[in-house]
């Protein structure tokens, strides 16, 4: 059993995840608690295995809180965050502190909202409960590596895609590309709302620069787009010589909308040996299948190792198809992307 704590100042929404997460015959609700004092004590009493906690909070808010869970007695954590840009923001930096993912709280009829995401909040629950969890001072920023600008070719492109755990994930890797890198075009699932304030999170941060993707958008080395949350799907296109993104409309893909198959899938036919793919962490097996179409295609493909990810359901679907070139760590994924477009411009002749 999995043995959940529910943390909300809302006795409504105490009483209502309660009933969400009680109705599934491998989870228990342990207790509840209305602040993060009362969760510090209801943690040390009850020793639950997922904590669900709330961002606005009396005494203490949430994201306060979770940075001094993560740091001393790191454990999984899916956040309730109410869809608002403010919110938005705070449940970004709430995934960069560590919680595993996080569901939408509706802002009006929370009782009906909340039984709408009934299967979501017990999927995401049961992931958190098996993933991998690290303590926040343990995942501190490293000394970035100095790459060799000049020997980075400018004929590549990059698509990464990842779900659980991939916001932490993707951050890591865009940390270690230089200014120069090949474009990234990067499809992480996530609800309308909140890719603008990740890719706004990133730009801060990283040497690239970091936009939400645009219909038509142009693409250019040194440059990040990020599929918009819950939207459209994101594909590379191709005029002459000349890339550029593409959002259409259309039904769910592996379940998601942007979904990864579609992105890898555009990859294989428009950059094929020029692409280079990367898994993530993620629950599922979205982007497995078309990761081995980019690799039939010539692509570099890489995916995320099992130690590493939070979730091995995206990339040890692809490890176990055959999809993965180089299966790495976190930390080598980097490296080996622009180990990738280096070799590429060594034997191309580019300098």
């Amino acid at each position: 059993m999995i043995r959940a704590l529910v943390v909300d100042d809302s006795s409504l929404v105490r009483r209502l995840l309660t009933e969400i997460l009680e109705q599934a015959d491998d989870i228990e609700v342990v207790g509840t608690a209305h602040d993060p004092y009362d969760a510090r004590e209801k943690i040390k009493q009850l020793n639950p295995d997922v904590l669900t906690l709330d961002i606005e909070m009396p005494r203490m808010d949430g994201i306060t809180f979770l940075r001094n869970l993560m740091r001393l007695r790191p454990m999984p954590v899916v956040m309730v965050s109410t869809l608002t840009a403010e919110g938005a923001q705070e449940t970004i930096e709430a995934l960069s502190l560590g919680a595993i993912d996080f569901v939408r709280k509706p802002r009006m009829d929370i009782a009906h909202g909340l039984e709408s995401y009934a299967e979501e909040i017990v999927a995401k629950v049961r992931a958190a409960a098996r993933a991998k969890i690290s303590r926040s001072d343990q995942r501190a920023g490293k000394p970035r590596p100095q790459h060799p600008a000049a020997k980075i070719s400018s004929s590549k492109v990059i698509a990464i895609g990842a779900s659980t755990g991939g916001t932490i994930a993707i951050q890591q890797v865009l940390e270690e590309m230089p200014q120069t890198a090949p474009p990234i075009l990067i499809t992480q699932h996530m609800p309308p709302g909140f890719s603008a304030a990740f890719a706004q999170r990133l730009d801060g941060i990283c040497e690239p620069s970091v936009c939400e993707a645009r219909d038509g958008q142009r693409i250019l080395p040194g440059h990040v787009y990020i599929a918009p949350g819950g939207e459209k799907h994101l594909e590379l296109t191709r005029d002459g010589s000349r890339y550029s993104c593409r959002l259409r409309a259309g039904e769910l893909v592996k379940r998601h909308r942007p979904s990864v198959e579609v992105l890898f899938d555009s990859m294989a036919s428009v950059a094929g040996r020029h692409g280079i793919g990367v898994l993530l962490t993620g629950m599922g097996t979205d982007g497995a299948e078309a990761l081995g179409r980019m690799r039939a295609a010539g692509a570099h493909t890489i995916a995320q190792d099992e130690a590493s990810s939070v979730v091995w359901g995206m990339p040890g679907a692809a490890v176990k198809a055959g999809a993965a070139e180089r299966v790495l760590p976190i930390g080598s994924i980097a490296g080996a992307i622009i180990q990738a477009a280096s070799a590429a411009s060594t034997s191309s002749g580019e300098r």
